[in-house]
């Protein structure tokens, strides 16, 4: 007798040995129990979870006769009497199934209609089993219409279908439909365990999970895999040949390179992706291993508590897993993670695969901050031991708001900035930045402090003497359209100013061009005395590609705030586009053009940058194409006397 592979040979013969389907399993059994039956019924899902299946396990059902031949519709075929074996030997004859994707035409399923008038020769239900129906013409399902809406009382139609959204929905209105879902790997590994038993051959644990990963869900699927590697390993399934069977990576090449990349050591993954090649193993492979265990990183390192699960008590990578979570900071995590999904597509780009995983792996060490310390990502709250006064402070005048005044020793006085420049920088106190000095203060203070604004770069400080404003949030409205007045000066003995400010949320991002972006753009765009010079330095960068990617997008969604020579000072909304990497390539990219040789990039509110006049202009060459067209003569006759319309969006400026 020749050999039946196994996904044949354990084919389930009742709905108590399917696996992994119960919720269908269930509404069946209680309808057949019920004998509340459907005259159609569609089953939907991938290859490989028991569509075929379930078909046959129904026509059982409904034709068995029991042992003694005096049996009726059940749930629990016999699988004894004369049509239970011939339904699962394929030789009954009120059972028929028709496969779609080679008898598509009109004329098949024509000729299997007419059967339909015919009452059954030998069951009690003629059973027509149509697989693939999505592949069926449109005259093909025309045709059948009428027939599925309304059979014979002694007709069952059952439908099975990999891509549901094919099928007409004329179609799916009359049948019952029931989705069978992939399988689960914990199910289909059980389920291998017991096949392999009754077969007594010999399985690693590790390699049963390997095979049902592999499958993605289809029990065909792993049930074929699981015969080439009992084929492959001569009677026995092992960990080593099944990986090599399927060209899978070791777990062991993962986690080197999650800890090489998490401690920022490049020599390493090269020397490991150099490995890789030698022996052969998949580059696609190695990424979908590192973002599954990169998953199971992040849940551990979101929820703590999650590596004492059952689960990872089986597995022998769990400790591993745990230790390169605590090792790996979250952020990167999912950076990694995102770069290992969106990396497996620049695989079949690169002209050598090997060579696409390296720049893949490589791509977060271009992104982890300079020196290995992970740059602060929020604000500090102010020690408010920090903020004691000195008891040398004069009383101010009127009860403006508060800021603070901290002796600091005499240096040697540096260059005054520009008036301008230092007003600019003044920030404004509002919120609990104003409540926590009004905590520290024991007595009335100076309606006037100087101040500098944040940056990363060195800002020229300010004269030992020199006092500036503090700006309301009224005057910041008023700033951008009447010149800023100057606020007395009053000789001080040297201070040091504390910068205050309270971050402001990060605004939308914004495009350069025109869309639904630039639009929010442009409403929210109000011209200022520096944005002309800034616009034209950026354009000329972008034009002679001086600057690109990140720091593009960080010149183009900036704001001159003010100059003072050499030293402009920007302002952007969003935290990520201020990276020390990026501020120098800007600082640099400027440099080269003759622009300016330090910067200075502080958060804020943004009113004009690059990307909002260019939205802007756009905008306003979109107007004046549209009252072009509108107010053409020939147009508007066709509009009032044909009642023509324009396609909304058909108006393009040229």
């Amino acid at each position: 007798m020749s050999y039946l592979v196994l996904a044949r040979k354990y084919r389930p013969r009742n709905f108590t040995e399917m696996v992994g389907q119960q919720h269908v399993v269930q509404a069946l059994t209680n309808a057949l129990t019920q004998q509340r039956l459907h005259h159609a019924y569609l089953f939907t899902g991938t290859r490989g979870v028991g569509k075929t299946t379930v078909s046959r396990i129904l026509a059982k059902s409904l034709n068995c006769q029991g042992v003694d031949g005096q049996g009726g519709i059940t749930a629990t075929p016999c699988g004894q009497c004369q049509a239970c074996r011939d339904i699962d030997s394929g030789r009954f004859v009120d059972y028929t199934e028709l496969d779609a994707a080679s008898n598509r035409g009109v004329d098949e399923v024509q000729s299997l209609l007419e059967q339909a008038v015919y009452k059954p020769v030998q069951g009690r239900f003629k059973v027509f089993m149509i697989d693939e129906v999505h592949m069926l013409t449109n005259t093909a399902f025309n045709a059948m219409l009428k027939t599925l809406e309304e059979p014979p009382e002694y007709l069952k139609f059952v439908l099975a279908t990999t891509d549901p959204q094919k099928v007409p929905v004329t179609v799916l209105s009359r049948c019952l439909q029931f989705n069978l879902r992939p399988m689960a790997p914990e199910t289909v590994r059980e389920h291998l365990a017991q096949v392999l038993q009754a077969e007594n051959v010999v399985a690693e644990p590790q390699a049963l999970r390997l095979l049902a990963q592999a499958a993605r869900g289809s029990m065909r699927d792993a049930l074929s895999l699981t015969d080439q590697a009992i084929a492959f390993g001569c009677g026995q399934i092992e960990e080593a040949a099944v990986r090599q069977m399927l060209g899978s990576v070791d777990r062991s090449y993962v986690f080197r390179l999650i800890d090489a990349l998490a401690l920022g050591d490049g020599r390493t993954v090269i020397e490991t992706v150099d490995v890789l090649r030698l022996n052969g193993l998949s580059a696609a492979s190695t990424l979908e291993d590192m973002a599954a265990v990169l998953q199971r990183m992040a849940v551990l390192q979101a929820v703590p508590g999650m590596e004492g699960r059952p689960t990872d008590a089986e597995d022998p990578d769990a400790a591993e897993t745990a230790r390169l979570a605590a090792l790996l900071p979250a952020d990167e995590t999912q950076l990694l993670y995102s770069i290992c999904l969106h990396g497996r597509g620049d695989l079949g780009l690169a002209p050598d695969e090997y060579a696409a995983l390296t720049m893949v792996l490589l791509r977060l060490l271009a992104f982890k901050p300079e020196g290995g310390a992970p740059e602060k990502k929020t604000l500090a709250q102010p020690d408010r031991a920090a903020l004691t006064l000195p008891p040398a402070i004069s009383a101010a005048p009127t009860p403006a708001p508060a800021a603070v005044q901290v002796s600091a020793p005499a240096a040697e006085p540096p260059a005054p900035a520009s008036q301008e420049f230092e007003e600019k920088q003044a920030l404004v106190l509002t919120g609990k930045a104003q409540e926590a000095i009004y905590l520290v203060a024991e007595e009335p203070l100076p309606d006037a402090v100087p101040s500098v604004g944040f940056s990363a770069d060195p800002v020229p400080a300010l004269h030992a003497t020199q006092v500036l404003p503090v700006r309301t949030a009224e005057g910041v409205a008023a700033a951008t359209t009447a010149p800023p007045q100057p606020a007395p000066v009053e000789p001080a003995p040297a201070v040091v100013a504390i910068p205050v400010r309270q971050t402001s949320e990060p605004g939308p991002r914004l495009q350069p061009q025109a869309g639904g972006a630039g639009r929010a753009a442009a409403a929210r765009f109000t011209p200022t005395e520096e944005g002309e010079i800034w616009h034209a330095a950026v354009q000329q960068l972008v034009a002679s590609e001086a600057i690109t990617a990140l720091v593009r997008e960080l010149a183009l969604q900036a704001q001159l705030v003010a100059r003072d020579g050499e030293h402009w000072l920007l302002r952007v909304e969003r935290e990520s586009l201020n990276q020390p990497t990026t501020r120098e390539r800007l600082r640099g990219a400027l440099a080269a053009a003759g622009h300016a040789q330090r910067i200075s990039v502080e958060l804020g509110v943004v009113i004009d940058s690059p990307a909002r006049r260019n939205a802007a202009l756009e905008n306003e060459r979109q107007q004046r194409a549209q009252d072009i067209v509108m107010n053409d003569p020939f147009v508007q006759t066709m509009v009032r006397e044909f009642d023509a319309r324009i396609v909304p969006g058909s108006i393009q400026p040229l």
